[in-house]
């Protein structure tokens, strides 16, 4: 596994994405948009310090981190929900906490064999998402 996970990252899996959503609370309307949606990862990263960038046709949602600082997070191409978040490295892996009203919120990211692999969390609900470089 590597640290770097700079580049742009095409999605070629998403697995109970559905799931996920329905725990955070999303409507019915746009789950069933958001499910058929190709996502695009797009992330630069200097180090520590991170900017990300999500694309598809429907929604775009960009945030930036450093690891280890906690900081704001307005999900607003999400579920438009405000959290604190802190992302860490756990060996090779990005680990996000994401704290609000939602229980059990956050992600990990991580490479493996040259693919970007992310995993979703909220409540007992988790997404498993697969990127190829681009």
């Amino acid at each position: 596994m590597s640290r770097d996970q700079n580049g742009t990252w095409e999605m070629e899996a998403n697995d109970n994405f559905e799931g996920y959503m329905k725990a955070l609370d999303i409507d019915f309307a746009t789950r069933k948009i958001a499910i058929h949606l190709h996502q695009t990862k797009i992330i630069d990263q200097n180090g520590d310090d991170f900017k990300t960038k999500t694309q598809s046709t429907f929604r775009n949602y960009d945030v930036d981190f450093t690891v280890g600082v906690e900081f704001d997070e307005h999900t607003k191409g999400l579920d438009g929900r405000h959290v604190k978040s802190l992302v860490t490295w756990d060996g090779d892996a990005l680990v996000c906490v994401q704290k609000g009203e939602k229980a059990n919120r956050g992600w990990k990211q991580w490479i493996e064999g040259g693919k970007l692999y992310l995993e979703l969390t909220c409540g007992d609900q988790v997404c498993h998402q697969v990127f190829k470089k681009k």
